[in-house]
């Protein structure tokens, strides 16, 4: 028996790795595509002979495409299956990869990169889906961290690929790249990842059907919470992302390769802590863990606020409080999705696809926010972290606080 228990344990975590491979590298679609864009910026600029303010309007109507987009793709792969929305969207993503590739101008650009970002949230939105297909409690939030652990490959590797393809080539190689990508992730699409959506559970087309999906979800204040707990999450990160080079860099001093590992050192604590998901919720239960993990990462950003508005003005103090608040977070992203997505089976791909819009939509504005406050210190930064750590903690202890599920309970 025991033998017998270790080769289905065995079995479990050679599909749970499979799995997040196809699914990891379906997602980095559209990071990559964001990621390796940033560096060529002023390159197309230049050559295109447009403004800044120009360009970086390409960059908006991708990340705007990218939200909206989600809300479309998630019913419909609830009516028709995963794959034929992936199919489209990928088939979208790759025509308008080499669209931009042949952008003459700027406003031509613009609306390539607005395509290319329709096609590219398909491969974003569907594989929480999907893992809901397969999966729910523990394997499902173990299967997420590895997903993440797969996703967090493209912000560590794209900018620096964007950069080597710049300083070799000009910028429209760049978009042949991607158009390479969109083409393997279609034959992975097309040859290691089955449907997840049987026939008999899809809802009948029809806009209605979709309509109906979104009005109930946004009834559910359980999801709605779980959702936004995330997201103030995420949102944080995403400051952090938009803004700690300034930080690092302007305020602190540091040089661009030391930025780069600091910054490198709180993403490795992000992806790392995430990792242990799995077996913390297969012990505590999905509920304890996100409880847990909200008031670590709560205290660890409200301790770097104390610090910072006390006076201790270090990137020491900042870093080491934010390896902390990271690794913390790391737990609370993968168990707050999981959780979200584990009643709403029937309509997995319209909850994954108003999460995910959910997370872009406030996290751009944390961001904008966090901008339009820059005074040239981490004082703007560190207090939308501690906003958004006070609201996920509140939002926590209104949506799990004193009541107890089956996702409470450890797995037997």
């Amino acid at each position: 028996m025991a033998t017998s228990s270790s080769q289905e344990s065995l079995l479990m975590n050679a599909q749970l790795i499979r799995a997040a491979i196809v699914l990891g590298l379906l997602s980095v679609v559209g990071p990559l595509a964001i990621d390796m864009y940033l560096p060529a910026l002023p390159a197309i600029g230049a050559d295109l002979g447009a403004s800044d303010a120009r360009i970086q309007q390409s960059l908006m109507a991708f990340l705007a495409a990218f939200a909206i987009g989600q809300l479309i793709y998630g019913p419909v792969s609830d009516m028709f299956g995963r794959k034929p929305p992936l199919y489209f969207g990928l088939g979208l993503f790759v025509l308008a990869s080499i669209g931009s590739a042949f952008a003459p101008n700027a406003e031509v650009l613009i609306v390539f990169r607005f395509l290319q970002g329709l096609g590219a949230c398909a491969s974003m939105s569907l594989p929480r889906a999907i893992v809901r297909d397969n999966y729910t409690g523990a394997p499902a939030a173990q299967l997420m961290s590895l997903i993440m652990l797969v996703f967090s490959v493209s912000p560590i590797l794209a900018p620096l690929s964007g950069s080597l393809v710049i300083a070799f080539a000009d910028w429209r190689a760049m978009f042949w790249v991607m158009t390479g990508v969109g083409v393997l992730a279609l034959l992975l699409l097309t040859f290691a990842l089955k449907e997840t959506r049987p026939k008999e559970a899809r809802l009948d087309s029809g806009l209605g059907s979709a309509v109906r999906a979104y009005g109930t979800l946004l009834r559910d204040g359980r999801f709605l919470g779980l959702t936004l707990i995330g997201t103030f999450g995420m949102s944080s990160f995403m400051a952090f992302l938009g803004n700690s080079s300034f930080v690092y860099i302007d305020h602190f001093g540091l040089t661009p390769t030391q930025y780069s590992i600091a910054f490198s050192v709180n993403a490795v604590s992000f992806f790392a802590a995430s990792q242990a998901t799995g077996a913390l919720v297969g012990r505590f239960g999905l509920n304890r863990v996100v409880k847990v993990a909200v008031v670590g990462y709560a205290a660890a950003m409200l301790s770097l606020f104390a610090a910072v508005l006390g006076g201790a003005d270090s990137v020491w103090v900042m870093g080491g409080f934010m390896f902390i608040a990271f690794g913390f977070l790391g737990l609370v992203l993968p168990t707050t999705g999981v959780l979200a997505m584990e009643e709403q089976g029937e309509i997995a791909g319209s909850a994954s696809a108003l999460m995910g819009t959910v997370q872009m939509v406030v996290a751009a504005v944390v961001m904008g926010i966090v901008g339009a406050f820059a005074d040239g210190t981490a004082r703007p930064m560190v207090v939308a972290f501690a906003v958004c750590a006070v609201l996920a903690f509140a939002i926590t202890q209104v949506t799990l606080g004193g009541r107890r599920s089956p996702s409470q309970v450890p797995a037997e």
